[in-house]
């Protein structure tokens, strides 16, 4: 997809991974992946007339949840996508068939710090790439990026951390037979997630109306409904 926006596409171009994490991403847990994310001050007139050279440092976590195999259709039921976006479903759906199998990844974002270091961005680096040495942390990350639009930095290093697991994340899937399809068009990982769900909402770890959505989503809900609503006997 070509990118309109002159500031984004300078901001991509110019986002470099110095340090990527040293393994791939859990395929069946969650990973936490502690960034640093590195850029030159975004006043740059002001630094041409002082002594004093200045890196912003922004420290934060994103956290990968557990890849989950989906389907065209599935995807075409989740809730916050525009008009466009279903349309684009829609062709997947026609080229590929509703039960095409594919690998869907959530994430989340936690800003932690944000220092302004008064030394030059090389050595900066050196120096967290030290303190990540010490600390022997495989899934830290240095990223150098643009001051005004870090959060597109970012975006690009996920980008890239995903491509760069998907093939091992593919592989231990169908090592456990989960990527197979049942009779239904229903992916093995898909059944395993819904079990999970039922367990968890059970405990009282999970709202019913999550599992209830991921019931809709597959077109599962009546195939597991007695199921479902023997949750509630048994909380009586």
């Amino acid at each position: 997809m070509e990118i309109n926006d002159k500031r984004i596409q300078h901001a991509v171009r110019n986002t470099e991974v110095l340090r990527a994490p040293k393994q791939s991403l859990y395929t069946f847990g969650t990973t936490n992946i502690y960034y640093y994310l590195v850029t030159e001050p975004s006043y740059p007139e002001l630094m041409e007339t002082s002594s004093v050279t200045e890196t912003v440092v922004r420290e934060g976590k994103v956290t990968a949840e557990r890849p989950r195999i989906v389907t065209p259709y599935y995807l075409s039921r989740l809730e916050g996508f525009s008009l466009e976006a279903r349309r684009y479903f829609g062709e997947l759906l026609n080229k590929y068939g509703s039960n095409a199998g594919g690998l869907f990844y959530t994430y989340s974002n936690e800003t932690k710090d944000l220092t302004i270091v008064s030394d030059n961005l090389p050595s900066v680096v050196e120096k967290l790439n030290a303190e990540i040495d010490k600390h022997g942390d495989p899934l830290a990350a240095i990223i150098k990026g643009e001051n005004d639009l870090w959060d597109v930095s970012l975006m690009k290093f996920i980008f890239e951390v995903t491509t760069s697991s998907i093939a091992d994340n593919i592989g231990q899937l169908s090592r456990r037979g989960l990527l197979d399809m049942d009779t239904a068009g229903i992916p093995a990982d898909a059944r395993v997630r819904i079990n999970e769900l039922f367990s968890m909402v059970i405990r009282g770890e999970r709202d019913p109306s999550e599992l209830k959505e991921e019931l809709d989503r597959w077109g599962l809900f009546e195939e597991y409904q007695d199921r479902f609503f023997n949750i509630f006997h048994r909380r009586c």
